[in-house]
């Protein structure tokens, strides 16, 4: 007799391949290695873990990667192996920059590695690390515009991006380590090879009044030290700006600092990167003094962002990396994740009729606060408004400012906490928007607190409603199909709602 197994044991047998990826990274100074959900324009790292081996650390002065750091680089990639295996990763990418491609015993490490790793790797030209890196910021950052410069342990690339427009890159042996190594750790001699590598660099004078994209560790643990030291109130490194003039001022007050040595006093940065944070100071120093940048913006997406974008078809990588991500959200968190086209649509037509005056980046940041309004659903009542602000402003997403990211987590704050005084949103995240930001957040979230009221976040409601004006009354006229839902508190929202629009609200019913 043939007994059929139970259908969990043959889904089991028949499990499909996994669509995770990992990017395996051996740079100059860090070995790391960050495993990807999917290849997708929103895909988030499941894990994410570096050694700091030092491979470029000798390579300017001896040709060589070091032996220690090639022991501690071999022994770093049999772990990620084996992180691979348990994960379960369904494809593995390697990569090697300057150490790698600059010393005359990298192919040696490499076949070693390659052996290890189970999987070629690429060891990449200073082009191709550029044009990476400026894949990467195109891929976190909404609308580029500007010089991206990627520090790492042995080199500095270059590359200027507009929009989806990449031109050829270039590279200069500046990296931290390469510093530290051809300078003999001197600041007078680094001083002198980073003038003379940058000064009059017709590359850098095209960022005059655009945006400077630090890329690279070293540069994201300055952007640590400034939050810090500022008191700013987002701890989140990407999308981290600072005016060109500020940058200035900080990175001669850091070097002064190593002068006396009182850097090795910063905590917040690990040991082993700390000796170099005077070189990346004086690298960012020369960058602003030649290219006189408008804003230092710092970019967590790099080259292994870049390498993961690359692969994307051309639609998926002109989807717009904010609403991918809140769409991916909506989809993890909401009730009926679908609901969020139908609020899109009807705050639309409110948007319309009541003469709302909107951008194409307002519109924007409301679309993406209706694919986030069902977020904290799950959180107890009391503390729903809270958690998505939280969720909101230290999301690991992208394509969005830090302003923006205010905006959002502002906007789904009243839509659960209410627009009550006794409930205002934390000052400090106010205090990263304009007024108006505030009050269009305001108006944002009573928007959705009306229509979430209507539908129970449920979706194929919404659409049986309409709006009209009458004067300067804004009516919501419920079909015959809904009307039953009309209910005082209902109405008093809407006039709540049609106030911060300068109108008089009134719910109509058959």
């Amino acid at each position: 007799m043939t007994v059929t197994p139970p259908v969990r044991e043959r889904q089991q047998r028949v499990r499909k391949p996994s669509k995770s990826i990992a990017v395996i990274d051996i740079g100059s100074n860090s070995v790391r290695l960050v495993v990807y959900e999917d290849k997708s324009r929103s895909s988030a790292p499941l894990f994410n873990e570096k050694t700091l081996c030092g491979l470029g650390r000798e390579v300017q002065s001896t040709g060589l990667l070091a032996a220690d750091a090639v022991e501690k680089a071999l022994a770093a990639l049999k772990r990620f192996k084996a992180l691979c295996k348990v994960m379960k990763v369904g494809e593995v990418y390697a990569i090697a920059t300057a150490a790698c491609r600059d010393a005359t015993n990298g192919p040696d490490f490499i076949a070693k590695a390659e052996r290890i790793c189970g999987a070629s790797i690429e060891i990449l030209s200073g082009a191709r690390e550029a044009k990476l890196s400026a894949l990467g910021v195109s891929s976190g950052v909404y609308k580029p515009d500007g010089i991206v410069g990627d520090l790492g342990g042995g080199s500095l690339e270059l590359i200027d991006i507009r929009g989806h427009r990449i031109r050829q890159g270039l590279t200069l042996p500046l990296g931290g380590l390469a510093l530290q190594d051809a300078s003999q750790k001197s600041l007078k001699k680094a001083e002198k090879i980073v003038s003379d590598a940058i000064t009059g660099l017709p590359q850098l004078k095209a960022g005059a009044g655009r945006n400077f994209y630090a890329v690279g560790g070293t540069w994201r643990a300055l952007a640590r030290i400034h939050i810090i030291q500022s008191g700013y109130p987002l701890h989140v490194m990407h999308g981290y700006s600072i005016p060109a003039a500020d940058a200035l001022d900080f990175v001669k007050r850091l070097r002064r600092l190593a002068a006396t040595d009182t850097l090795a006093d910063i905590e917040t940065v690990a040991d082993a990167r700390r000796p170099l944070l005077t070189y990346a100071a004086l690298v960012l120093e020369y960058v602003i003094r030649v290219a006189k940048p408008k804003t230092i913006v710092f970019s967590t997406y790099g080259v292994r962002e870049g390498l993961l974008y690359e692969m994307l078809s051309e639609k998926e990588r002109h989807k717009d990396g904010l609403l991918a991500a809140a769409q991916t959200l909506n989809t993890l968190r909401a009730r009926s994740p679908r609901h969020a086209d139908d609020l899109m649509a009807w705050t639309d037509r409110i948007i319309r009729v009541a003469g709302v005056r909107e951008n194409d980046d307002e519109r924007r940041l409301r679309h993406a606060a209706c694919l986030l309004s069902d977020l904290a659903w799950r959180s107890h009542p009391d503390h729903r408004g809270e958690q998505s602000l939280n969720t909101i402003t230290n999301g690991n997403f992208g394509a969005i400012t830090h302003q923006g990211r205010a905006f959002l987590a502002l906007a789904i704050y009243y839509r659960y906490a209410g627009l009550n005084e006794e409930n205002e949103a934390p000052e400090d995240v106010r205090a990263l928007v304009t007024p108006a930001m505030v009050d269009r957040a305001r108006l944002i979230g009573a928007a959705i607190r009306v229509a979430v009221l209507i539908s129970a976040a449920q979706r194929g409601v919404l659409p049986h409603t309409h709006f009209r004006n009458q004067a300067r009354k804004l009516l919501l006229v419920l079909d015959k199909s809904v009307a039953e839902l009309a209910s005082d508190r209902l109405s008093n929202r809407f006039k709540q709602l049609a106030r911060l629009m300068g109108r008089s609200g009134v719910v109509v019913r058959p």
